[in-house]
């Protein structure tokens, strides 16, 4: 009922939801007073529960849609599809010639938050005779690149429909004669963190050959932190890449090995006496997917998840040894799919939870072109280390462990955020920013909702039987006070990024609700899924709150300080970027201890020639004589710019209760710069030497 009045979000059904829960809140108090002028025995646990029931329709609440304060670009998507029947089935049981298609524009569009910079999908046929068309693709960069790929694809369709409708039920006359009609997919969203945002460095990329089982088609959610060794080793082993992108080699390397395991598998089968044609076939049967693979990923360094297909039509999924990305997938007698989030295969396909697989670290999912399916290990598993940031702010919290986990941040804020205001409920009003950290926000709520039902229970026993219904309203009214406050306007563009005006612009970005906020006596509480740069607390959030002329602002971040950059999909590259770092510098130059800064310079730069393997964090130095308050005060001062009347305040979560809230996610290495690959070291070691040399480039 509540989803479909939060559809609607019509002012008055809020309206009438309000007084609805107004009364439901009325009928609980005077059911209390009865049990209690009845002298039932009420013991303190018993009586929190009943305070409860009312508290949960109060946290009923008509969410308006936010973004993201920082806007982080990051993880892309992936989606593949393998239709393990005849296509005659599918037209049979589901009445449509293109369910394939049709479930890969579902499952692209339900990871739209994975990437907005362009978007493609490839497509190939089994089975197809010498001359025919058997791989289609076709990429996008627009502004709308999901609804401009597919809107070009049911193009044909539609045409054909004008003419001969009849034959949009033909699969085989469709496979034959149109793209797209396939048995087997792959499509991809991208996030760019490095990169032109052209149609050439959007996904799937193709590795063309004129023998069938050598034509390669990859898409991944990947970054490697060590591109020119990759490079080298092409180099090495004889080929002239003509780009040194993470991408094109990434291609090449399985390419190669492709090419080498074709070249074993004919000469085998050559000495055996077979004709060429009967080779190729054989090839196709026989060719070894986990063994490309395993020599493939020799010397990577990064987090993957990587989808790819050879053109005969064999499959494969493979996922990091440290499980840095995440990647997903669901098999039936229909169907082998895969995705980069579980909610959305549950959507897709309508399957619970627990029948969706989570492709373990280290391992690939081979789905060979007979419908042979088997999950094989490439590489020795390594510590899980899968990405926090995935569980915070990334992947969509449909998902049902994320909304748990969100909703464990929130609640594990609650007791710095009850000390930041003082323990003063009354004259506080609780709020969010982003959409995202909406679920958190929940968590906080109930929560400090816990804290007041404790006051008020011991509060009613204090009564004992002098109980009145009037006295007691005014104990179960101790409450948070939560509001809609930031709400963002439109996209804003000035299109002039160092115009004297812009900041202005800036600060006008959100919306806010006037007249909720008692000027000069109330406190207000905001809760952000992440603060990475700083920059739109200081230039937007801190400056609009203030309007509201409350007593103090709190800023509370779900996420802890992050304070060393990533290398593995997320765009956090430039460590002089990180507010936390910017704090820790300026801390260090206050209290007389640039040496520090001076000798981790000197050790980063002699480590620059080293191994990846052997290079140390000397980083972290710059954090070390600092605790994790002193630093989100000096952040406090940071964000909060001139002429702010409040008193600001940020809280950020802390290392131990992330790991309390995300025990299976421990991936933390921005926060706490334990990389779990050697090549992250050496990409902090570059970036924090790119800072000191006034360097603004990226560390990999």
């Amino acid at each position: 009922m509540f989803e479909k009045l939060r559809l609607y979000g019509h002012a008055l059904i809020i309206e009438a939801v309000k007084k609805w829960r107004d009364r439901v809140f009325s009928l609980c108090l005077c059911a209390l007073v009865v049990k209690i002028k009845k002298q039932v025995l009420i013991q303190n646990r018993a009586l929190q529960e009943i305070l409860l029931l009312p508290l949960h329709f109060y946290n009923l609440k008509i969410d308006n849609w936010h973004f993201m304060s920082e806007l982080i670009k990051h993880e892309c998507g992936i989606a593949l599809i393998r239709l393990l029947k005849p296509l005659e089935y599918y037209v049979s049981k589901y009445g449509t010639g293109f369910y394939g298609l049709n479930k890969m524009h579902l499952m692209m569009q339900k990871q739209h938050n994975r990437g907005q910079d362009g978007a493609g999908i490839a497509n190939i046929k089994l089975d197809i005779s010498p001359g025919e068309k058997y791989i289609s693709r076709f990429r996008s960069g627009s502004s709308t690149p999901i609804v401009d790929t597919f809107n070009h694809i049911y193009s044909r369709f539609q045409d054909l429909e004008k003419t001969r409708p009849d034959l949009l039920g033909d699969v085989n006359w469709l496979k034959k004669n149109m793209d797209f009609t396939g048995e087997l997919f792959l499509g991809h969203l991208r996030y760019g963190t490095f990169g032109g945002h052209g149609v050439e460095n959007l996904h799937p990329v193709l590795r063309e050959n004129n023998w069938i089982t050598r034509n390669l088609v990859l898409a991944g959610n990947f970054n490697m932190t060590n591109v020119d060794e990759l490079f080298d080793k092409l180099v090495e082993l004889g080929q002239f890449p003509v780009q040194t992108s993470d991408t094109i080699t990434i291609l090449e390397k399985i390419g190669h090995f492709l090419d080498e395991e074709n070249e074993v598998l004919y000469q085998k089968f050559k000495k055996e006496g077979l004709t060429k044609i009967e080779i190729s076939e054989k090839i196709a049967i026989h060719l070894d997917i986990q063994k490309i693979i395993i020599n493939s990923v020799k010397g990577w360094d990064g987090g993957y998840a990587i989808a790819g297909m050879v053109g005969h039509g064999d499959a494969f999924v493979m996922r990091d040894p440290s499980g840095i990305r995440p990647a997903f997938y669901y098999v039936d007698d229909e169907i082998a799919v895969a995705a980069s989030e579980r909610p959305v295969l549950q959507t897709t396909f309508n399957i619970k939870a627990s029948d969706v697989k989570e492709v373990q670290p280290g391992h690939v999912l081979i789905i060979k072109k007979d419908g042979r399916i088997q999950e094989a290990p490439f590489d020795e598993p390594r510590v899980r280390k899968a990405c926090s940031f995935e569980r915070i702010y990334f992947s969509r919290g449909t998902d049902k462990d994320i909304y748990k986990e969100r909703k464990l941040l929130g609640k594990f804020l609650t007791p710095a955020v009850l000390q930041a205001i003082n323990h003063d409920i009354h004259n506080t009003v609780f709020s969010y920013i982003p959409n995202t950290a909406a679920v958190a926000f929940k968590g906080l709520v109930e929560e400090v909702n816990v804290f007041c039902n404790q006051i008020k229970s011991d509060r009613i026993i204090e009564l004992g039987t002098n109980v009145t219904a009037e006295r007691l309203s005014e104990i179960l009214a101790f409450s948070p006070r939560v509001e809609d406050i930031a709400v963002k306007d439109v996209k804003l563009r000035t299109f002039i990024s160092k115009d004297s005006g812009r900041n202005d612009l800036v600060g006008h970005v959100y919306d806010i609700t006037y007249g909720v906020i008692r000027e000069g006596v109330d406190n207000l509480v905001v809760i952000d899924d992440s603060i990475v740069r700083g920059t739109t607390l200081r230039q937007s959030i801190i400056r609009i709150l203030d309007r509201l002329e409350p007593k103090k602002i709190v800023i509370a971040s779900s996420a802890p300080q992050i304070r060393y950059p990533d290398c593995y999909g997320i765009d956090m590259a430039k460590i002089g970027d990180f507010v936390a770092f910017k704090a820790a510098i300026e801390l260090l130059k206050e209290t007389g201890q640039e040496s520090v800064i001076n000798e981790v310079y000197k050790k980063s730069k002699a480590q620059v020639d080293l191994p990846k393997e052997e290079v140390v964090n000397y980083v972290k130095d710059i954090f070390r004589p600092f605790t994790p308050q002193q630093i989100s005060s000096k952040i406090a001062e940071i964000v909060t710019p001139p002429g702010i009347n409040a008193k600001v305040e940020v809280i950020y979560q802390t290392i131990e209760d992330l790991h309390a809230a995300l025990p299976n996610h421990t991936g933390d290495w921005y926060f706490t710069g334990n990389y779990p690959t050697a090549g992250g070291n050496k990409v902090v070691n570059k970036a924090f030497i790119n800072f000191v040399e006034k360097k603004d480039v990226r560390a990999y």
